[in-house]
């Protein structure tokens, strides 16, 4: 008889039958304090094993979890307290003042005891326990296992990152137990979970790929280990510790692992690793065939979004074939590139990509905001405003529609600017995007965070574009910076980069430039 599977976070961790057991446990608590179908619970917690009993004991009620980025301490995280339309919240003790002064007073706080593990990830003290609220260990422990109905529960409500404004709520339906087995299958064979597996979830529980990602191994019955915080070294640890077989990541953590010293690279075995999965954000090609030289062609790639799921898939062979591209549908999925009239363009022009995603996946609309949801869809296909083409069957992401530049009547689209300056030596990331001009309407601004001990000559900026694109191309303003706004899953906060053009109407950026 094989052992339990484990579910770890740090040096700390629980059998999967222990955490059923709390959560069935906390759903009687939860259930005693008013919440059922339909209802929501609020999670405001770094990752942690308890994040997961949260999520499980809220689903056995028929209630959907509601995970909250734990960065959020102002007005965003009023927002989505309030929003959600939770009528609790469990908090880490850590964050419990912010929440405490944003949430609203009839909903109920629960409080979280913060594990060392977490403080210790964080470089800080663990605090004790505020003794204003009921603790989630006593909610945990004390109550009879969950004994009532379990409704179908709607997926967990994902509040979308807000790179481009308002972070709005994603509330999926419940998966039909008719369409569950598909699925599952397609999950599992798309992220490379396998039944009595081992993964880690290096990214933080709040967004959508790592909350799903760690669901549905748990419901696989796999070993899951939670990351506290990423660390490029203690990954590779673990993956040798614990004989990880697959992994999903983003970009960042990619080119995180590639900046360690030679010796820490090879000082671990990750012979165990079958698959590296990777999504969230655009991986640059550079970056990608140096993980594929590590690690083997074990690296594979899938397009989608919070909203409708994923529906295209490349693996190692194919993006090597196709360099750039961010594969072909997947199963019974299936895309389509129209133009601004909804007319399908011809393979290799450049359209606004729409979607549908595989069958069984469970639609959503966003709370308080359906309009928003049927002005994404054409024809039940579905767009999350991405600028990309088909070639010879694969799709290529050109950028986003948002993101997108009208300079003197023509379209520019920036990532393709990002890519040609990734080439460039010494340059480490990069944000390339619209401010506005008298004359053109909009010219280009190049912000540019160099490697560590590099630096960046603008001049050597400019020639670089001049010699590899049109010159319309080329950036009026190169700005160098220490480190540009990215979220933790790698997208790209473009908005605080430019709203300051926009507001003041300046033609000059705050800080260096050439």
């Amino acid at each position: 008889m094989s052992n339990p599977a484990l579910i770890t976070c740090g040096r700390f961790g629980r059998t999967l039958p222990e955490v059923q057991d709390r959560a069935a446990r906390l759903a009687t608590a939860l259930a005693g304090v008013g919440v059922g179908p339909g209802d929501r619970v609020a999670i405001v917690m770094r990752n942690d094993v308890a994040f997961l009993e949260v999520t499980l004991a809220a689903g056995l009620i028929g209630a959907a979890p509601v995970p909250i980025n734990w960065h959020w301490t102002g007005d965003d995280l009023a927002h989505a307290l309030s929003d959600s339309g939770a009528n609790v919240v469990v908090v880490h003790t850590d964050l419990l003042a912010a929440v405490r002064k944003r949430a609203k007073p009839d909903v109920a706080i629960v409080e979280a005891a913060v594990p060392s593990e977490i403080s210790d990830a964080y470089g800080s003290k663990a605090p004790s326990t505020s003794g204003d609220f009921p603790l989630l260990q006593d909610w945990s422990t004390r109550p009879e296992p969950w004994s009532g109905p379990t409704p179908p529960a709607p997926m967990s409500v994902i509040y979308t990152s807000g790179t481009t404004g308002r972070a709005k709520g994603v509330l999926r339906e419940p998966i039909r137990d008719e369409d569950r087995p598909h699925v599952v299958s397609t999950i599992a064979e798309l992220w490379h979970l396998e039944p009595d597996g081992t993964t880690v979830v290096p990214a933080p529980l709040y967004h959508s790929a790592p909350n799903v990602h760690a669901m549905f191994a748990v419901a696989m019955g796999m070993n899951v280990h939670l990351m506290p915080k990423f660390d490029a070294e203690e990954l590779l640890r673990l993956i040798e510790e614990h004989r990880v077989d697959s992994i999903q990541v983003v970009p960042t953590m990619l080119t995180r692992l590639l900046q360690l010293p030679k010796e820490k690279r090879n000082a671990y075995d990750v012979s165990s690793l079958k698959a590296i999965v990777h999504a969230a954000a655009p991986c640059p090609p550079h970056v990608k065939t140096q993980i594929i030289d590590w690690f083997g062609p074990i690296v594979s790639e899938y397009y989608g979004g919070a909203e409708i799921g994923a529906f295209t898939a490349c693996s190692s062979a194919e993006f090597l074939a196709h360099p750039g591209t961010v594969g072909r549908p997947i199963k019974d999925a299936d895309i389509r590139i129209l133009d601004a009239n909804g007319i399908e363009v011809p393979e290799g022009i450049d359209g606004q990509i729409y979607g549908r995603c595989f069958t069984g996946w469970p639609d959503f609309t966003y709370i308080g905001d359906p309009g928003k949801r049927e002005n994404m869809e054409r024809d039940g296909y579905l767009s999350l405003g991405d600028i990309g083409h088909v070639r010879d069957g694969y799709l290529y992401l050109s950028d986003r529609l948002t993101d997108m530049v009208v300079s003197g009547g023509v379209n520019i689209y920036p990532a393709e600017i990002e890519g040609c300056l990734l080439e460039l030596d010494g340059v480490a990331d990069v944000a390339v995007f619209g401010i506005p001009d008298a004359d053109l309407g909009e010219v280009l601004a190049a912000y540019i965070e160099p490697s560590q001990g590099k630096e960046i000559d603008p001049g050597a900026v400019r020639a670089h574009v001049a010699s590899r694109l049109a010159r319309y191309k080329m950036p009026r303003e190169v700005v160098i910076t220490d480190s540009l706004p990215r979220e933790d899953t790698g997208k790209l906060f473009k908005r605080l980069l430019r709203e300051p053009y926009w507001r003041d109407e300046r033609s000059l950026a705050p800080g260096e430039s050439s």
